[in-house]
């Protein structure tokens, strides 16, 4: 599965990256918002992970905008925890919220039931074998 991480900290996406290499996820990363619906349209990603706080474009524009073309779904992970940042991003079009900082177990969890829904949705997309 084809992840995009958008966050604009390297250290973090350094580190996220270190957590996936072992999974079944490819990572590919854009340090901006602007930059993140460049690379979705480019690499069309299976997941998106997506931070909130970044100087460009914010997480909630930049989750806005790649609803506009891209259905993948999108994971918000964001030191911000109050619920007004949660439903605010869920009603952009994000699908899933974790709080920074997370254990990878748990963001594993949570890219593994998106990509357990991708999977399921291809499956019944599929024309019916007899």
């Amino acid at each position: 599965m084809l992840t995009l991480i958008i966050d604009d900290d390297p250290a973090m996406t350094d580190l996220l990256k270190i957590q996936m290499q072992s999974t079944e996820f490819e990572v590919k990363v854009a340090y901006s918002g602007k930059e993140g619906i460049k690379s979705a349209r480019k690499y069309n990603p299976d997941i998106i992970i997506l931070d909130l706080l970044m100087p460009d474009m914010d997480g909630m524009e930049t989750c806005k905008k790649i609803r506009e073309f891209s259905q993948a779904p999108i994971l918000i992970l964001s030191a911000l925890d109050q619920p007004v940042y949660i439903v605010d991003a869920l009603n952009a079009g994000a699908d899933d919220y974790l709080v920074k900082p997370v254990s990878s177990t748990i963001l594993i969890a949570h890219l593994q039931k998106l990509s357990r829904r991708i999977t399921a949705k291809k499956h019944s997309m599929s024309p019916a074998t007899v």
